[in-house]
């Protein structure tokens, strides 16, 4: 009762939220523009965060109230205001605050970067949430020392931006919420810690409620209140988890790897061919399924399935010992491995087809056309795929003649 009731309090209310929200007359409208990095066309609302952050605390004060009339002899907050959970709802919070002020009328990198920083070394030092060592199966734990402080601050940072970076396509970013934080409350509800199976199962829910809007074709997106606040709750209760020892570290990487991954390996990329990072862009793995053809609710379905699939195999890592754990790992990143193959794939085959596509629409006209049968010219270099093109006089010049 404690959670269930509030649960459906968090679906219900976020669905119908998020609907007032798509709405032309809301007093919160905040429009998400078409830009070089997004994959929409048209203008869309993107403040469906709020719709999501207001359903948890909500949910989370229904929690509160169920438990001082059922058990009026526990108290709600063990520790008063020095409780760990108001801290991190309360960073969660001002993480919020600053992000949807940037959603309305923009504010500083500078500014954000800071407030991010400060809501970090509240979970940090307030909390006491850090990741002192990372496991490695089978061997010593790499101690991390005195850089456990400056790793769990630039871990959440970086959970709170790549959430922001992920958040591009119709239902992704409130999908992996539903998904993740849903994987989260299990692992809380194993472990036996109300704290984390309250609000991962509410996240989880005001996700879902939010999904039935922003499934594609999308009627609303999170917004940076939204993606980040999501983003820094996100590592938070990763850091709780692991302090607590309801999973091992690589856990929650595996849960979350679908986002965590490609914006990672991205960034890389994208850093060794010395690109600006801060400019848009449409590099991701997801964004180059879409433009290579995928529709955005093909593509969202996909990754739905991998990241059910990444959660079962974080369950079986959780579960197995070190020896199957190496196993597990490895089979982890072999499918991340062909899934980078497959998008490759997508993306030549894309090009091939937009290279007929553009030679055959000219054959009306008298102008090239495409024959894959003729040779190159001498001092001509086709590429990979490609095909030479001739015009319709020509191709005839070339036939053999009976």
């Amino acid at each position: 009762m404690m959670v269930i009731l509030p649960a459906i309090i968090a679906f219900a209310f976020a669905w119908w939220l998020t609907g007032r929200l798509c709405s032309p007359r809301s007093f919160f409208l905040i429009l998400d523009h078409p830009n070089d990095r997004t994959l929409h066309h048209m203008p869309t609302p993107r403040n469906g965060g709020l719709a999501i952050v207001t359903s948890v605390v909500i949910s989370l004060l229904a929690a509160a109230s169920v438990v001082a009339i059922l058990r009026p002899s526990v108290p709600v907050l063990p520790k008063g205001l020095a409780s760990g959970s108001l801290w991190i709802v309360a960073s969660m919070l001002l993480v919020f605050v600053i992000s949807f002020v940037d959603d309305w009328i923009g504010l500083p990198a500078s500014l954000r970067f800071a407030i991010q920083t400060a809501a970090a070394l509240i979970i940090i030092g307030g909390v006491g949430l850090t990741l002192s060592s990372i496991p490695i199966p089978g061997g010593q734990n790499i101690q991390l020392g005195w850089m456990a402080g400056p790793v769990s601050a630039i871990f959440l940072l970086w959970m709170a931006n790549l959430y922001n970076f992920m958040d591009g396509m119709d239902g992704f970013a409130g999908g992996m919420t539903a998904i993740g934080f849903g994987f989260l409350a299990y692992f809380g509800w194993e472990a036996g810690s109300p704290v984390m199976l309250m609000i991962a199962t509410f996240v989880a829910m005001s996700a879902l409620g939010f999904l039935v809007h922003n499934f594609p074709p999308a009627r609303i997106f999170m917004g940076d209140a939204g993606s980040i606040t999501v983003g820094f709750l996100g590592g938070a209760l990763i850091l709780l988890g692991v302090r607590d020892g309801m999973f091992d570290f690589w856990v929650p990487i595996i849960l979350f790897s679908p986002f965590i991954l490609d914006a990672t390996v991205t960034l890389i990329r994208r850093a060794l061919r010395f690109e600006k990072l801060w400019e848009a862009h449409r590099e991701h793995y997801y964004q180059r399924v879409v433009l290579s053809g995928w529709s955005h609710r093909r593509t969202v379905i996909a990754e739905y399935a991998i990241m059910v699939l990444c959660g079962g195999l974080a369950i079986l890592y959780q579960n197995a010992t070190d020896g199957k754990r190496w196993v597990i790992l490895a089979t982890w990143l072999m499918m991340f491995l062909s899934i980078g193959g497959m998008v490759k794939m997508l993306e030549q085959r894309s090009k091939r087809k937009g290279l007929h596509a553009s030679c055959a629409s000219h054959v009306t006209t008298g102008t090239p056309t495409c024959n894959p049968l003729t040779t190159a010219s001498p001092g001509v270099v086709r590429g990979e795929g490609e095909e030479e093109c001739t015009s319709p006089q020509e191709e005839r010049a070339t036939m053999p003649r009976l």
